[in-house]
This record gives C-alpha cells, structure tokens and sequence, in this order.
C-alpha cells in the first residue's frame, strides 16, 4: 500500500538515500570493473518496506544520482541511465511486499541485476574474456557482487524486522 507523501517521508526518502550512499562507500569488496559488496541496498528497501513502491524507487533514485554525481563514467546515455539511476530505483519494488520482505529484497535485487546484466551486455561486453560470451560474462560478474549483496541485505532486512521499524502493524502509521 502506498503512502500519502508528507514532509516525514520525503525526509525518510532523503536520509536513506544518503544514508545508501554511504554505506555503498564503506566496501567489504570492489569489484574490478565496478560493482561492490555493501550495505547500500538496506536503506532503500527499508523505506520500500515501510513507505511503498514508489517512496523506495524515489529513494534508489536519489542514491543513483548521487553515485553518477560523484563518481561518473559514461560511455552513453544511455548507458548513464542503465548504471545510475534505474538499478538503484528498481529497489523500490521490495515495497510491494512489505508483508514478505524477504521475497522483496530477493525480487527488487533480482530487478537491479537485470538492469546491471543487460548494461554488462550491451555496453561493457567488450571486456569479457576473448572467445566469452558477453551474456555469461555479465550474468556471472553481476552476481559475483549481487548475490553477497542480497544476502546481507536479507539477514539485516530480517534482524530490523524484529524491531519496531519493520513490523507490518506499524506500516501504516
């Protein structure tokens, strides 16, 4: 169910998506050609889980462009888009199952990495080994580092779901 917006949950949206940008700074791991083992994913799903769909794709949004503001590499438009701000504003889908968050952290990172796997294809398939096909190469870079990612996500997403901030009684407050 979505929310009404008022000043409380613009703000909400505003602080995880810093919040996202930070903790996509602190890495467990780097991946070579980009990617990163992190908790940034964890601040939009919990304003997906609390606010919405769309409150949790405003905030990826906002964490998106925040990254391409800080640190771009474009290569095409398109591509800007494919890297920035639509994977982290997919996230926003864990907010349609905000009584089955595991199922929406799984579901809103398999979104990321669709978006992440056909960007791997269509922009960074040169960079697959010589005689690799570009689709197994960006399927298995993805998830190299979107697998681990989901993983935290799930187990912490699940930690706050015991606490007040995540209990389905106090979604519509």
């Amino acid at each position: 169910m979505q929310k009404q917006w008022d000043t409380r949950v613009m703000v909400e949206v505003a602080v995880a998506g810093a919040l996202a940008l930070i903790l996509g700074m602190l890495r467990l791991y780097r991946m070579p050609y980009g990617g990163s083992i992190t908790l940034e994913m964890v601040p939009i799903f919990v304003v997906s889980l609390r606010h919405g769909a769309r409150s949790g794709a405003w905030s990826g949004l906002i964490v998106g462009i925040l990254k391409l503001v800080l640190d771009p590499y474009i290569i095409h438009p398109v591509q800007l888009v494919m890297d920035y701000p639509l994977p982290y504003a997919v996230l926003g889908i864990a907010g349609l199952f905000a009584y089955q968050p595991t199922l929406g952290v799984i579901l809103a990172t398999a979104a990321r990495y669709v978006v992440h796997v056909l960007a791997g294809v269509v922009f960074w398939g040169s960079y697959a080994p010589e005689g690799m096909n570009p689709w197994v190469y960006s399927l298995g870079y993805n998830a190299s580092y979107l697998i681990p990612n989901a993983i935290l996500a799930v187990l912490v997403i699940l930690l706050l779901r015991k606490s007040p901030l995540l209990k389905p009684g106090n979604l519509d407050r």
